[in-house]
């Protein structure tokens, strides 16, 4: 599949494991590639989808200078959004629990921005995934972020992990955009070049 591919050399600039696996499954030779110390900050006035996609295009532009005539760069951010306010990766154990705690029983948005770019394209796009966590208990809280350490992760957890399997009570969306990747939608995008 994605015989258009052929003439790209795939470029995966992100060292999160769930995009690694993700990207994998779609049976896409690739390379990892990454740059230290990107800018990832934004605007005050964007929001919502604007934010992931303006981090991801300049994550992508990043790697302009570097970049080989076959390549094709596939970068991303994933954030998540609740009450009109962003939350990142926490800076602490104490910040994981904050966010828990606000998204406990209710329900947020994942939001991914995804940039491609080769030498002639440039495109990015976002997928937007809906969450409803039930309500978790301070002790449920405390366990998942001393045991799981989410602490790179937008939102502080894992859908893919213990905290998903007695938090998520429903799901609209891509499940994989939550992890951190739409792989339907890239896939898509994909067979376009």
């Amino acid at each position: 599949m994605l015989g258009n591919l052929d003439k790209y050399h795939v470029v995966l600039a992100s060292n999160s494991p769930r995009r690694k696996e993700l990207l994998g499954g779609l049976g896409i030779p690739y390379e990892v590639r990454t740059i230290d110390g990107i800018d990832e900050s934004y605007p005050d006035n964007l929001s919502g989808e604007e934010i992931p996609v303006y981090i991801s295009s300049k994550k992508a532009e990043a790697y302009l200078d570097t970049m080989r005539d076959d390549d094709l760069i596939i970068t991303a951010d994933t954030i998540v959004w609740i009450d009109n306010q962003v939350l990142g990766k926490p800076k602490d154990e104490a910040d994981a629990k904050r966010m828990l705690l606000l998204l406990s029983g209710r329900i947020h948005k994942v939001i991914t921005g995804v940039t491609l770019i080769t030498r002639n394209v440039r495109k990015s796009f976002s997928v937007t995934s809906e969450v409803e966590f039930a309500v978790l208990t301070e002790d449920e809280i405390d366990y998942y972020v001393k045991t799981f350490r989410p602490l790179d992760k937008a939102g502080a957890y894992g859908v893919q992990e213990w905290i998903g399997f007695i938090g998520v009570r429903n799901l609209i969306g891509s499940y994989f955009n939550v992890m951190g990747l739409p792989v339907q939608r890239l896939y898509q995008e994909l067979k376009q070049l």
